[in-house]
């Protein structure tokens, strides 16, 4: 995740936990004269990357919450902004930045799970925060609007470049500049940030599979595992 390692957010966390955990080893103490105090103590101080593990873990429970108060637009593509089967009944969410190297570092794993489950759709959420991504995603957008947004999502990705990317996925670039500067535009990377700073995501990427919202460079098995279990959730 691009900046949740010193998010202000998790360090609060991760304070609350230690205080919560430590009250309740001084409220067992008095209780059990220190006993299970001195072995639950000496664990945690054996094992500190449970307290992250638990802070994530408190995250992503509380932004569950969130989404499920929220309505389903998070779920419904910008037109054209999609990846994998634009009908597919498996739905996975990705907020993304094309500057965000954990975002490039990503897309061999999302393009693996769309090579492997023809039913996958995945809507893109552009949320540029990086700087000078504003107008990258305004023009990934425009892509959107023309249907050549998976031409150009990859072409920026490996270029960097875009314009050499707007060429590669042979934009209109007339058509794609009115696009991008429009209020449809402008209007989606607005409600993306809102959708964003809704569930409480520090940085990119950031993805929702069914009920559970979660961030990071989480990797291919963490994709499909959350893919599965949404699926599961689904069916049941």
């Amino acid at each position: 995740m691009s900046d949740a390692a010193s998010s202000p957010l998790r360090h609060t966390l991760l304070t609350a936990l230690l205080a919560l955990v430590f009250g309740f080893l001084g409220a067992a103490a008095w209780s059990w004269s220190g006993l299970a105090d001195n072995r639950t103590r000496s664990f945690l101080i054996g094992n500190p990357d449970l307290l992250p593990q638990m802070a994530q873990a408190y995250e992503e429970q509380e932004a569950g919450k969130r989404l499920a108060q929220m309505g389903p637009a998070v779920f419904e593509e910008f037109p054209g902004v999609v990846l994998g089967n634009p009908k597919g009944s498996r739905v996975l969410v990705e907020f993304t930045d094309y500057n965000c190297p954990y975002c490039e570092a990503s897309l061999k794993d999302v393009n693996r799970l769309i090579a492997e489950d023809p039913d996958l759709k995945v809507v893109i959420r552009e949320w540029p925060i990086f700087e000078g991504s504003d107008a990258v995603s305004r023009m990934a957008l425009a892509a959107g609007l023309q249907g050549k947004y998976r031409a150009f999502h990859d072409a920026m990705f490996a270029s960097g470049d875009v314009e050499a990317a707007a060429k590669a996925a042979g934009l209109d670039m007339e058509r794609a500049q009115r696009d991008a500067a429009s209020e449809a535009v402008s209007t989606e990377i607005a409600r993306n940030l809102e959708h964003a700073r809704a569930l409480g995501f520090t940085g990119t990427p950031a993805w929702i599979a069914g009920k559970k919202p979660f961030g990071g460079a989480v990797g291919y098995d963490k994709l499909r595992e959350a893919i599965a279990e949404a699926a599961a959730d689904k069916a049941g």
